[in-house]
């Protein structure tokens, strides 16, 4: 999908949210054109978006995440 969504030229940033743990993986398009990969682990690293303004504690992310659920 991530292939079909860059040939959108409005379409900047992409976001993978794992469901098991903290982790999330962020592409972020540049001024160039370019994609850049960034990646997050664990309940203390914290996510900043470059397309608007916005910064999150995965913490905050997983909030209200069961990680005991069936």
């Amino acid at each position: 999908k991530f292939a079909a969504y860059r040939s959108l030229p409005s379409f900047c940033e992409y976001l993978l949210i794992d469901q098991y743990s903290f982790h999330v993986e962020q592409y972020s398009k540049t001024e160039a054109g370019k994609w850049l990969f960034c990646e997050y682990d664990g309940e203390n690293a914290s996510l900043s978006l470059t397309t608007i303004e916005l910064a999150i504690a995965l913490a905050d992310l997983y909030d209200k995440v069961n990680w005991n659920a069936p």
